[in-house]
């Protein structure tokens, strides 16, 4: 640990660079700035992958690992998300993750750039990590791009939701546009065509549920986060949990090696 540091950007700041929309782009290390010691992010690899951001950064002195999304994750992106968690790990830094991504990218381009197997990687490594790990869900988190960035279903430490954060298997309109794509080739089976009509109205419908579903108080209502936290309380918040993980870690209790010896 070194001399703690305040931000030098007012945390304030927050509500205003994090958008309700989540298609609307934001850059992180924005966010970043505003509840890390003196604003102070040291990017590993910006040039390459630069759609996922990962680098150091303090927390009241302590180190931190943070990892996080400026859009969908590529190859690029989660080979270097994987390369820095190993990282991490080896130095025995804890891992921030802060999810705002609409999962990984698809199509033939991305598929033969090794899409699936970087993808993988990712996952593996934030599976096997030794290392506290702890999420905060600050805008989309969806499909499996929650799974490469240690959703709840991975188990970290901590998982928070700021308030504008949406968690589902994938967006409202993604899901419409499929339900489209399935209703209209069900329809030219049967040799009947869709009513554009009704398609629409499907389509809304799917997309209402879907919006209702991932709001932040519908998912944190099912146990899928530890809670929604104010933003502007997140480097507080962080200071606490990381004092328990180390807590933890410093009360590992030692394996029993002897048998019970109950009368």
């Amino acid at each position: 640990r070194i001399e703690a540091r305040p931000p030098r950007y007012d945390a304030e700041e927050l509500l205003g660079i994090m958008p309700m929309d989540h298609k609307r782009p934001v850059d992180m290390r924005q966010a970043i700035a505003r509840f890390v010691d003196d604003s102070d992010f040291v990017e590993f690899g910006p040039d390459y992958g630069p759609a996922t951001v990962c680098g150091q950064a303090r927390i009241e002195g302590h180190a931190i690992g943070i990892i996080t999304n400026n859009g969908p994750l590529d190859p690029a992106g989660a080979n270097k998300a994987t390369h820095f968690i190993h990282a991490c790990c080896q130095s025995q830094t804890p891992l921030l993750y802060l999810n705002n991504t609409t999962g990984y990218m698809v199509g033939k381009a991305y598929e033969e750039a090794g899409m699936i197997k970087h993808g993988s990687k990712m996952i593996q490594a934030v599976t096997n990590a030794t290392v506290p790990q702890i999420t905060i869900y600050c805008g989309a988190s969806f499909g499996a791009g929650n799974y490469g960035m240690c959703g709840r279903g991975f188990h970290p430490r901590f998982c928070f939701s700021w308030p504008n954060a949406k968690t589902a298997v994938m967006g409202g309109e993604q899901a419409a546009e499929t339900m489209a794509i399935v209703a209209e080739a069900g329809a030219a089976r049967k040799g009947k065509p869709m009513d554009p009509a009704k398609l629409q109205e499907m389509k809304s419908r799917i997309i209402n549920v879907f919006d209702s579903q991932m709001d932040v108080f519908a998912t944190s209502g099912r146990l899928l986060d530890d809670g929604v936290i104010d933003p502007r309380d997140t480097r507080a918040v962080l200071l606490n949990v990381l004092s328990i993980c180390r807590e933890a870690e410093a009360r590992n209790p030692q394996k029993v090696q002897f048998s019970v010896a109950r009368p």
